[in-house]
C-alpha cells in the first residue's frame, strides 16, 4: 500500500502526533543544517549532530505514521531503531561540548555503551522476551541511571564545571532533559510489558494504554530531541569563544 494514500481520521490522535512529529523533526533538521554555515567551527560538529538526530527521527516518524495507519498497532520496532540511532548521538553531544575542558574519547564510548545497553535490553523486554520483562527492565533502568549519574555527578558534570559558565549552563539544562524528559520512556516500558510494575496490573486495557503512550512518546521525542538541539544551538550563539 502506498503510504501517501493513507489518510488520518479526525479522531486518530496517534497518527496525528506521528505526522506532527515528522514535520517538527524535519523543520528542526533544516534549521540546524542551514545554521551550520553561520556557526563557529568550535560548535559546528555539535550542530551537525543535532541536525542528524532530528533528521533520523523525522524519517522514522514518517514510516511509523504509515505503519500505524496501515495496521493500527504501535510501531515498536521502528521506534527502537530510531532510539538506537538517535539516543547515542544525544549522548555524544555531552562529549562534544565538554571536550575543550579535557573530555576523553573514553567518556563518549562509555555514554554510547550505556545508552545501547539501556535500549537493547528494553527492546528485549518489550518484544522478544516479554516473560522476563521485569529483569530486562531492571537492567535497562540501571543503564539509564548510570547515564543520569554521569551527567549530574560524574565525569560530564565535573568537566562542565571547568569548561566555563556557558557550557556549565548548557550541560545543566541537558541533564534535566535526561532526568525528566527521558523518564517518560521507562514509564512507557512499564505500561507496555506484562505484569506492569513488579507484577501489579497498572492498566485495565493494555491496548488503550499502548495508544496513549504512543501519543506521549511522540510528544516527548519531539521535546527531547529538538530541545537538545536548541540547547546546543543556544550554546553555539553564546558570547563564549
Amino acid at each position: 500500500m502506498v503510504l501517501e494514500s493513507l489518510k488520518i481520521a479526525a479522531d486518530n490522535y496517534v497518527a496525528f502526533t506521528f505526522f506532527i512529529g515528522t514535520m517538527a523533526m524535519m523543520a528542526a533538521s533544516v534549521f540546524f543544517f542551514f545554521e551550520m554555515g553561520n556557526t563557529s567551527p568550535k560548535w559546528r560538529t555539535s550542530i551537525l549532530v543535532s541536525g542528524l538526530i532530528t533528521f533520523i527521527a523525522a524519517v522514522h516518524y514518517y514510516y511509523m505514521r504509515g505503519y500505524n495507519l496501515e495496521t493500527g498497532d504501535s510501531p515498536t520496532f521502528f521506534r527502537y531503531v530510531d532510539w538506537i540511532l538517535t539516543v547515542p548521538l544525544m549522548c555524544v553531544e555531552f562529549y562534544l561540548i565538554t571536550r575543550k575542558a579535557g573530555a576523553k574519547i573514553g567518556l563518549m564510548w562509555t555514554l554510547i555503551t550505556a545508552s545501547l545497553v539501556m535500549l537493547v535490553t528494553g527492546y528485549f523486554g518489550e518484544t522478544i522476551d516479554r516473560g522476563n520483562s521485569v529483569m530486562w527492565g531492571v537492567i535497562s533502568g540501571l543503564a539509564y541511571f548510570y547515564i543520569v549519574y554521569l551527567v549530574w555527578f560524574g565525569d560530564v558534570a565535573k568537566l562542565a564545571k571547568t569548561a566555563g559558565p556557558q557550557v556549565a549552563k548548557a550541560v545543566n539544562i541537558l541533564a534535566w532533559f535526561v532526568l525528566v524528559g527521558w523518564a517518560i520512556y521507562p514509564l512507557g516500558y512499564i505500561l507496555g510489558t506484562p505484569g506492569g510494575l513488579f507484577g501489579m496490573q497498572l492498566v485495565s486495557d493494555p491496548a488503550a494504554a499502548s495508544h496513549s503512550m504512543d501519543i506521549v512518546y511522540n510528544i516527548a521525542d519531539a521535546v527531547n530531541k529538538i530541545g537538545f538541539g536548541l540547547v546546543i544551538y543556544s550554546l553555539s550563539r553564546s558570547s563564549e569563544d
